[in-house]
């Protein structure tokens, strides 16, 4: 896929999750409200960290697709990387708030939901899991670290809605069939809430550290990249190979050896094939390729 068709794709994904959580918030805020749900709010003030989360995607899809520059030589891939990590900061800190209010709610007397409440949880289960849905099959096929874990915020709020749902449910059950201590399934859905969010949080953070700390491909993952290396003729062996993952693609660091007795000129120019050869593959943004020569003694020499 085209670079720039990648990137079109990726931000009207980005877009669409902001328009779409400015509506969930706004209408399970004011669903919330009438219907007297702490779960309801809860969960809408979940969606309202999912704007921030989107426009955090935008902004870091955005600046992964300028090119390499001089103070950035190897591209700008990794600013996906970092959106995700913001993503996963702010799930924390709503993660905890819902908390906080959830618990601070079992100190307190309060009244049942209304049934308004329930609609409102419904209609999110349905929109939110159909953004899941689109987000993170485009992520995993754009290879996007900041719309996959876009995509898992959606999936959190699923989850807290159907905690919600459950909650407010027996609330609305316990009002109706007058046995109290059910009217305070609403906070414990929200505390259920804060807890799925927070989880979420802790895979998402996880794993987009984990990329943006130069992060190379395993043996296993570099197979096709070993093989297109060792087709070019005259390429003896390879010394070393990293593939080193920035956000949607990868920059190789190789070391090959050739004949010891060619010239100058014939090693810069097998060295030339071999990053041509790299480049043509789908996930290789640039190659960085060093010539040794084919003897025992020298190998892994820099």
């Amino acid at each position: 896929m085209e670079t720039e068709e990648r990137f079109k794709k990726a931000e009207f994904a980005a877009i669409i999750g902001i328009v779409g959580n400015i509506f969930l918030t706004v209408f399970k805020g004011i669903c919330g409200y009438i219907g007297n749900s702490r779960a309801l709010i809860a969960d809408a003030a979940h969606s309202a960290s999912d704007i921030a989360g989107s426009l955090a995607v935008w902004i870091g899809l955005r600046a992964a697709k300028r090119p390499p520059d001089e103070d950035h030589p190897y591209g700008h891939g990794k600013a996906e990387s970092i959106a995700a990590i913001i993503v996963a900061i702010l799930l924390v800190i709503v993660g905890i708030e819902i908390g906080i209010s959830s618990i601070k709610a079992f100190f307190q007397t309060i009244e049942p939901p209304k049934a308004i409440a329930v609609y409102a949880v419904l209609l999110s289960i349905v929109i939110k899991e159909g953004m899941f849905q689109y987000k993170y099959r485009l992520g995993k096929r754009l290879k996007s670290d900041a719309l996959i874990a876009n995509a898992y915020e959606h999936r959190s709020d699923v989850y807290s809605s159907v905690a919600a749902l459950i909650g407010i449910g027996a609330a609305l059950l316990g009002g109706k069939l007058g046995i109290e201590w059910l009217v305070y399934g609403d906070p414990v859905a929200g505390l259920l809430v804060s807890l799925l969010v927070l989880k979420i949080a802790w895979k998402v953070g996880k794993e987009s550290i984990h990329s943006t700390m130069d992060h190379v491909l395993h043996d296993e993952h570099t197979k096709e990249l070993r093989e297109a290396v060792l087709s070019v003729p005259d390429v003896r062996q390879i010394n070393s190979l990293y593939a080193r993952e920035h956000g949607h693609y990868v920059v190789v660091d190789l070391k090959i050896a050739v004949d010891p007795l060619i010239t100058v000129e014939e090693g810069h120019s097998i060295g030339k094939k071999v990053k041509n050869k790299l480049l043509s593959l789908p996930d290789v943004q640039d190659a960085f390729i060093h010539i040794n020569p084919d003897r025992p003694s020298t190998e892994g020499k820099k």
